[in-house]
C-alpha cells in the first residue's frame, strides 16, 4: 500500500460560531482539506474530552456533540455525520498497550472542538473519525508518550488532529468584530 505520510496537526478551533461563518480561520481549514492528501481515517484529540483514564470512541456512528450553550439554534442543530471506526479504535488500544484504553461505544461522540473544524476541512463527512480522550489525572508527558506511540498511524493514512485553544476566555471575546486583532496579553503569551 503506497500511502503518503499524513501530518499531525494542531488546530485552534476558536468560537463555535466558526461553524456558521466564513472567516480567515475557516478559510485556512477549508484550504487544508483541499491541499492535504485525503486520509483514510482521522484520529482526533480535543481539549473538550477529558476523562478519568484514557478512552477512545469505538462506535460506528458517533453522535455530534453540542458541548456549548448560548449560541444560535442553527448551530445547535448542525450535524456532522462522519462514521466512526471500531477497527481504528481497536488498533489504537493495541498500539498503546500496556496502557488500558477504554473503548467508548455509546457515551461520547465528536465534540465541537473536532467536528467544528472537520465540517470546514471535510464537509462531506466521508472520512471515519475516532476521538481519543485526555486523561485529566495524567501529566502532559503521559500524553506526549501516547502521541509517540501513535505516530506510526500517520504512515497508514491516518491524519492525527489535535484541537483546542491557547486562550479560551469567552467573556473577553470580541463577538461583533469578526476580524478583531488579538488582545496584547494573548499575543504576549503566544
Amino acid at each position: 500500500m503506497n500511502i503518503s505520510r499524513m501530518p499531525a496537526l494542531f488546530v485552534g478551533h476558536g468560537s463555535p460560531m466558526n461553524v456558521l461563518e466564513e472567516n480567515r480561520y475557516t478559510n485556512v481549514w477549508r484550504e487544508l482539506g483541499e491541499r492535504l492528501p485525503v486520509p483514510r481515517a482521522i484520529l482526533a484529540i480535543s481539549a473538550h474530552w477529558y476523562t478519568n483514564g484514557t478512552a477512545v470512541t469505538a462506535m460506528t456512528q458517533p453522535k455530534t456533540i453540542h458541548d456549548f450553550r448560548g449560541f444560535p439554534q442553527e448551530l445547535h442543530e448542525t450535524q456532522y455525520p462522519a462514521k466512526g471506526s471500531p477497527e481504528l479504535a481497536a488498533l489504537v488500544q493495541e498500539m498503546l498497550e500496556p496502557v488500558e484504553v477504554y473503548a467508548d461505544r455509546h457515551q461520547w461522540g465528536l465534540d465541537h472542538g473536532i467536528w467544528g473544524i472537520l465540517i470546514k476541512m471535510y464537509p462531506q463527512a466521508n472520512i471515519p473519525v475516532v476521538q481519543l480522550s485526555i486523561d485529566d489525572a495524567k501529566p502532559a508527558t503521559y500524553h506526549y508518550e501516547l502521541g509517540k506511540k501513535l505516530a506510526a498511524l500517520r504512515d497508514e493514512g491516518v491524519l492525527i488532529l489535535g484541537s483546542g485553544n491557547v486562550v479560551h476566555n469567552l467573556h473577553a471575546m470580541k463577538r461583533q468584530e469578526h476580524n478583531a486583532e488579538p488582545y496584547p496579553w494573548a499575543e504576549a503569551f503566544n
